[in-house]
């Protein structure tokens, strides 16, 4: 189908999307506008961008195909293949493996990409697969998912198209940094599988020590979500009165302090320094692909240590 043809059939499959969670009407409504008007910009981004608007306000193959279109103009790049990846998942019967497959050849660095094969290995029982997946992901030099990049993406991409958005929507850009936030946490996939598998993983298996290896990764990962998912499974695999548990607790309390110092840090910020607040934030995001690496950066601006000066729990 030629692809002017198929983006008009999605257009009208996005404006007959219905609201499906708790969101107002009315902010849907100004949402499924801006995906027609993200839809005609017909560039990558803005198709990307329109697909992350359109999930999850209603079971529709809509949001899946503009992920699709947006790869067949960017297909070198790893944020689109990690949001195809997830609507994939949600859009049953889209062969999400074909996908992570695709995203692999991309990022092949990248473990989180295993995430969607290892819920359905863990979901079926098989636990030679469950074994063999947990191995490949702990052979990965990064666990990630994308995070500032993903809200990058979009915050760009909701700018470029500001002046024909809806009244109402995005139209500062505190705006559009909170609009880009909130959709990026849609695409955090679910740990529960993986925390699972690890946790019955028995003393001296390879699992145990793959798992124990995958764990050390993702604590290094981009996302805050990854970071502290990879401490849950160690928590489960060290004894937490041994070296091991005592260093990895050290480490998950500095990160928890990290967190909540910027948030604290970045929302007292003065009204009318917002925007420019916003704009810092994406710089900081753009040159950083670490959240983690941002809260440091805010905490800097702010003076304030980076590490907790009280005891360790």
């Amino acid at each position: 189908m030629p692809r002017l043809k198929r983006w008009a059939l999605i257009l009208g499959a996005a404006a007959a999307v219905a609201p499906a969670h708790a969101a107002s009407s009315a902010r849907l409504a100004l949402q499924r506008q801006a995906v027609q008007v993200l839809i005609l910009r017909a560039d990558a981004d803005s198709l990307a961008a329109a697909a992350a608007l359109s999930f999850k306000q209603a079971t529709s193959p809509s949001a899946l195909e503009l992920a699709v279109s947006a790869g067949e103009l960017r297909p070198q790049s790893p944020v689109i293949g990690w949001l195809h990846l997830q609507l994939c998942v949600e859009t049953p019967p889209c062969d999400f493996r074909d996908v992570a497959t695709v995203l692999r050849w991309v990022d092949a660095d990248n473990g989180a990409s295993w995430l969607p094969i290892l819920a359905s290995a863990y979901k079926d029982r098989d636990w030679t697969e469950v074994d063999r997946v947990i191995a490949d992901m702990a052979q990965a030099k990064r666990f990630d998912l994308y995070w500032n990049p993903l809200v990058v993406l979009l915050a760009d991409a909701l700018y470029k198209a500001r002046g024909d958005l809806p009244r109402g929507l995005a139209g500062s850009d505190a705006e559009r940094l909170d609009i880009a936030g909130e959709i990026a946490g849609e695409f955090v996939p679910s740990f529960g599988s993986l925390l699972e598998s690890c946790r019955s993983a028995a003393a001296g298996t390879e699992r145990r020590d793959a798992c124990l290896k995958l764990s050390r990764i993702m604590q290094h990962g981009d996302a805050i979500a990854a970071q502290m998912a990879g401490f849950g499974i160690e928590k489960r695999l060290v004894a937490a009165d041994s070296r091991e548990g005592r260093a990895m607790n050290e480490r998950r309390h500095a990160l928890e302090w990290r967190v909540a110092s910027a948030a604290r840090a970045d929302s007292a910020v003065l009204p009318w320094l917002r925007n420019a607040r916003a704009r810092k934030r994406l710089a900081q995001m753009r040159a950083n692909a670490r959240q983690e690496d941002v809260d440091v950066a805010i905490l800097r601006e702010h003076k304030v240590a980076l590490e907790p000066t009280e005891t360790h729990p």
